[in-house]
């Protein structure tokens, strides 16, 4: 636990860095936020919309990385800006969301794709005391997004991305927070697979409470053991490339697909079952919201 802490006592740190002029008064430019976007799928992602003209908020926990994706979106002729927050604490969660809201008129899409794996070592805690991967892969982005639906609501037509995956067990509602969880060979995956399915839930429950405001959201699979940190730190053989899920993810970005789906390798899919029981929909959400503090 003492490099989770290390990791929660950097301070919050911020940057504007502009390639271009700030556009023209009654121009609109664009504006998305891409967790997790300082190196894999989320940089390319965020490199990616950086060329198609948003204005690119790029978030992660290291600034050194941060500043060099902006800088890179910058040099493009794009325009970016780098946001520090550890999602491993709920309050930057919130400082994230605030300073967004407090900065920004306009918010066109939100791509919730940050997330970290299961570790070998067996269950891992956050700041707040919740199991480390389900707070940062799920939590963190349910109050992130809930913070900042006013914003995409306000700027519709908008839409919300989760980075999910096929990996997906249900969802103990009587541990959510795997305390009497006892990892072995073949559950060690258990933490990360229950935090992939509460974004599919997430997904599914927003569509319906989002329905007639102009914002969409979708979550997907992007691709299968692509060639990122997170799986080769597993130990894991990457198995397809960070364009290829950069390129689904896109799919759910700029095409018409329609609201409330779950794509798994750019076609859409069935979710594990759970995720269309409409009573555990609604029994995360409002679990979710106690453990954020939120009142629906």
């Amino acid at each position: 636990m003492a490099s989770l802490a290390m990791m929660m006592a950097v301070p919050l740190l911020a940057s504007n860095v502009q390639a271009t002029e700030p556009a023209a008064a009654g121009e609109a430019v664009p504006v998305a936020l891409v967790t997790g976007s300082t190196r894999g799928l989320g940089e390319e992602v965020a490199l990616r919309l950086g060329a198609l003209g948003y204005h690119v908020i790029v978030h992660g926990r290291s600034a050194e990385r941060g500043e060099a994706v902006a800088a890179a979106i910058a040099e493009g002729g794009g325009r970016a800006e780098f946001r520090r927050a550890d999602f491993l604490a709920l309050d930057e969660v919130r400082a994230l969301a605030a300073g967004v809201l407090a900065d920004f008129d306009r918010l066109d899409l939100l791509v919730n794709n940050a997330g970290i794996g299961s570790d070998e070592g067996g269950r891992l805690v956050s700041a707040e005391g919740y199991e480390a991967v389900f707070q940062v892969n799920y939590l963190a982005h349910f109050l992130l997004t809930e913070m900042l639906r006013p914003l995409l609501i306000d700027s519709a037509p908008a839409r919300i991305v989760n980075v999910s995956s096929a990996a997906q067990a249900p969802i103990d509602f009587n541990d959510v927070m795997l305390e009497r969880w006892q990892p072995d060979d073949r559950q060690i995956g258990r933490p990360y697979a229950q935090s992939k399915l509460a974004q599919v839930l997430h997904t599914y429950d927003m569509a319906e409470r989002l329905e007639d405001s102009g914002v969409i959201i979708n979550a997907l699979h992007p691709a299968t053991f692509m060639d990122t940190y997170m799986v080769r730190r597993a130990g894991i053989e990457p198995q397809t490339s960070v364009d290829e899920g950069a390129d689904r993810t896109l799919q759910l970005i700029l095409e018409d697909i329609g609201s409330g789906h779950y794509f798994r390798d750019g076609a859409p899919a069935r979710a594990h079952e759970q995720a269309y029981d409409a009573e555990a929909r609604a029994r995360l959400r409002q679990i979710s919201l106690e453990l954020v503090g939120l009142t629906d």
